[in-house]
C-alpha cells in the first residue's frame, strides 16, 4: 500500500509519485488549502491537498487527528521561506492526488505532543497511542537495534541461541516466584523462572558449550524504577573458562554496543574489589561520574567526648565516615535537613554536619553544632578529608551497612542535586564479592546465589565462610548495574560444603535442586556466565529515567496493566479445573 515511509522522503525524490501510509499528527486549513502532517514510525511528512482535486480534498477536509490514511502524490520542494531545515523532512512536501481514509479515529485520549501533561497512568491505560510518539518509537526501535547488535556479537563468538523453560519448579533465588497451578497435577504449581540459571549450566553439563538467550525472566517482588515483574535478560554461560575470559568477552560485547548504536567509545573498562567500592563509595554500584568519596575517620573519633560518633567508631561493626562536597557551603539549613531526611529513609539517626567557612581562623571560621566536641581532631579531620574554605562535610556514624547506605546514597543524590557529574559514562568491573552475607541474627546467605563458585578451596571454606570471597563479578554503568555473574560450582563436594553452610540439608537440597546435583555427577565441565538487564541497558542508552519507557507494555509500581485489567478474576469453571476453591469474601455488615 505504500512506497516509502513518511521518513524516509528527501530532496532526491523530488517530481516522484510516493505512496504514503500512517496517521494523522496534525491538520490545518490555510484559506482553503489543506495541510497534513502525516505520521507513520520513520517520521512525518508534509502533505498539501488542492481544492483542484476535489475528492482528495473532501477526504482531507474530514480528516481529524489519528485517523488513518493514505496518501498518493507528487514529491515538491517546499517553497522559499516556508522549508523546516530543523525537520528531517523539512525541505519537501507531498501535493497530494489522492487522500483515501482507511480508518478515523476517536479523539485520543491526550495529543501526543501534548503527553508531558498527562498523568503515566493515563498514558498507560492507553498504551496504544502512547507507542505512537516519536520519543516511544525511538526507544523501541534503538532497544531492537541494541539486541540485533548483542546477537550479532555472540553468534559471531560462537555461541547459540537455546532457549530454556517458561514454565518450570520453584527454586529459591532472592525472590518470590510467580507460581502457576497445573491441571494434569492438581495441588501441584510450576513457577516462572526468575532466571534461567539452573538450565544453562546443564546446557553446559549437555557439552552445548557457549550458549546465550534473550529471556523472559519473572519475579514477584516490590517494585522501583529499575524493577519490573517480568523483565529481560541478555544471558549467557561458557565452558572452559575463568573470570576474566567471561569479562573480556562481555566487556567486548558492551563496548562494540555503545560504538555501533551510539557512536561512543567507552575505553577500556576499571576493576574495583567490593570491598574498595564499599569503603570508598558505600556502594557496590558506585557512580563513577561523581567526584566524591567517603573518608575513614573512626580511629579519629574513639576518644571524642560525642558518642554520636565514638560509640560506633569503638563498635566491631561500627563506622564512622566523612563526606567533602567541595562548594558545598553554599547549601541552606533548609537543603541539610531536607538530606537528613533523605538518609533517614537508609536507617540513619541523622546527619552531622561542618561548614568550613574560613579554615585560618581554626574553629572559629567552622560552622556547626558538633565542632565543640572535636577540638583535638579538628585539624587532622579537616587534612584527611582535603577540606577548603567554602567545602560541608558530612558524617555518617553507625552501623557499617547503615552508614554506607545512607552517605552512599547521599553521594548520588548530592551528584544530581549539585550537577556534579564529571563524564557522561563511566563504566567499571566490580570483582572480588564476599560468598556470603550475615543478617542481624549472623546467620549466613548466598551474596548471589548458592552455585557460585568460592575462590578458595572446600576445607577453606568450610573453616572460615565469613571471610571467604567468591569468582564473582559485576559490571556496573553510571551507578546502575548492567549485569553479574560468576564462575560456577561444577564439583558435587563443593556445593555440598556451600549447602552445608546456608543450613540446607541434604534432604531438602535433593528435593529443590535435585536435578542440578544429579548432573554434576556426569561430568560438569568448568563454567560460568553473567546475564545483562536488557531494560536497564536500553534505559541507559535512551536517557530514559525509569525501565517502563523502554518496554512496550510494562506494569504499574503495583504490578499491574492498566491497558488489560490484569491481573483479573477468573471463571468459577477455570479454578474447578484447577483444583482451586478461592475463601470467600467477608461480607460487609449491614448498618442498622
Amino acid at each position: 500500500m505504500r512506497s516509502h515511509y513518511c521518513g524516509q522522503l528527501n530532496e532526491t525524490l523530488v517530481d516522484q509519485t510516493v505512496s504514503l501510509c500512517g496517521w494523522v499528527h496534525r491538520r490545518r486549513d490555510h484559506g482553503g488549502v489543506i495541510f497534513l502532517d502525516l505520521r507513520d514510525r520513520d517520521g512525518i511528512a508534509q502533505v498539501v491537498v488542492d481544492p483542484d482535486t476535489a475528492e482528495a480534498f473532501a477526504n482531507a477536509d474530514r480528516a481529524r487527528s489519528e485517523y488513518v490514511l493514505r496518501i498518493q502524490g507528487r514529491v515538491r520542494m517546499r517553497p522559499e521561506g516556508t522549508q523546516n531545515p530543523n525537520m528531517p523532512t523539512g525541505l519537501i512536501e507531498v501535493l497530494a492526488k489522492e487522500v483515501e481514509v482507511l480508518n478515523t479515529a476517536a479523539t485520543p485520549p491526550f495529543q501526543l505532543d501534548e503527553h508531558g501533561k498527562v498523568g503515566e497512568e493515563i498514558r498507560l491505560k492507553h498504551r496504544y497511542i502512547d507507542l505512537r510518539r516519536p520519543e516511544m518509537i525511538e526507544k523501541l526501535r534503538l532497544r531492537s537495534r541494541i539486541s540485533h547488535s548483542v546477537r550479532a556479537f555472540l553468534e559471531g563468538e560462537g555461541f547459540l541461541d537455546i532457549e530454556t523453560p517458561v514454565l518450570t519448579r520453584a527454586t529459591p533465588e532472592g525472590a518470590r516466584d510467580y507460581l502457576v497451578p497445573s491441571r494434569t497435577h492438581a495441588g501441584s504449581f510450576f513457577a516462572l523462572p526468575q532466571s534461567p540459571q539452573l538450565f544453562k549450566q546443564l546446557l553446559m553439563v549437555a557439552g552445548f558449550d557457549r550458549y546465550y538467550q534473550i529471556a523472559k525472566c519473572f519475579r514477584d517482588e516490590d517494585l522501583r524504577a529499575d524493577r519490573q515483574p517480568e523483565f529481560t535478560q541478555i544471558d549467557l554461560e561458557a565452558s572452559f573458562v575463568e573470570e576474566a575470559d567471561i569479562m573480556r568477552i562481555t566487556e567486548s560485547m558492551v563496548q562494540g554496543l555503545f560504538k555501533d548504536v551510539l557512536d561512543v567509545d567507552l575505553g577500556e573498562f576499571p576493576r574495583m574489589t567490593w570491598h574498595e567500592a564499599m569503603h570508598r563509595f558505600g556502594s557496590d554500584k558506585p557512580d563513577l561520574r561523581i567526584p566524591l568519596e567517603l573518608t575513614d575517620v573512626d580511629d579519629l573519633m574513639k576518644e571524642v567526648d560525642f558518642k554520636v560518633f565514638s560509640g560506633p567508631a569503638n563498635a566491631d561493626d561500627g563506622r564512622v565516615a566523612a563526606l567533602k562536597v567541595s562548594g558545598g557551603a553554599k547549601l541552606s539549613r533548609k537543603e541539610i535537613d531536607e538530606y537528613t531526611k533523605f538518609v533517614g529513609i537508609y536507617g540513619a539517626r541523622g546527619l552531622a554536619w561542618i561548614k568550613v567557612n574560613e579554615r585560618a581562623k581554626g574553629i572559629e571560621g567552622l560552622q556547626s553544632p558538633i565542632v565543640k566536641f572535636m577540638e583535638g581532631v579538628i585539624e587532622t579531620l579537616l587534612d584527611r578529608v582535603g577540606a577548603e574554605d567554602g567545602d560541608i562535610i558530612f558524617f555518617g556514624a553507625d552501623k557499617a551497612r547503615i552508614v554506607n547506605e545512607a552517605l552512599g546514597a547521599l553521594r548520588v543524590k548530592l551528584g544530581e542535586d549539585l550537577d556534579l557529574y564529571t563524564q557522561p559514562w563511566a563504566p567499571l568491573w566490580v570483582v572480588d564479592f564476599p560468598m556470603f552475607e550475615a543478617d542481624d541474627n549472623g546467620r549466613l546467605s548466598p551474596l548471589h546465589h548458592p552455585f557460585t563458585s568460592p575462590a578458595c578451596s572446600p576445607e577453606e571454606l568450610k573453616a572460615n565462610p565469613a571471610e571467604a570471597l567468591s569468582r564473582a563479578y559485576d559490571m556496573v554503568l553510571n551507578g546502575t548495574e548492567l549485569g553479574g555473574g560468576s564462575i560456577r560450582i561444577h564439583d558435587q563436594a563443593m556445593q555440598s560444603v556451600v549447602f552445608e553452610i546456608l543450613g540446607i540439608g541434604e534432604e531438602e537440597a535433593r528435593e529443590k535442586f535435585g536435578f542440578l546435583l544429579d548432573a554434576l555427577h556426569y561430568g560438569a565441565p568448568p563454567h560460568g556466565g553473567l546475564a545483562f538487564g536488557l531494560d536497564r541497558l536500553v534505559m541507559l542508552m535512551t536517557g530514559a529515567r525509569t525501565i517502563r519507557e523502554v518496554i512496550a507494555f510494562p506494569k504499574t509500581q503495583s504490578a499491574a496493566c492498566l491497558m488489560t485489567d490484569a491481573p483479573g478474576e477468573v471463571s468459577n469453571d477455570q479454578l474447578k479445573d484447577l483444583s482451586i476453591r478461592l475463601r470467600q469474601k467477608a461480607k460487609p455488615e449491614a448498618s442498622e
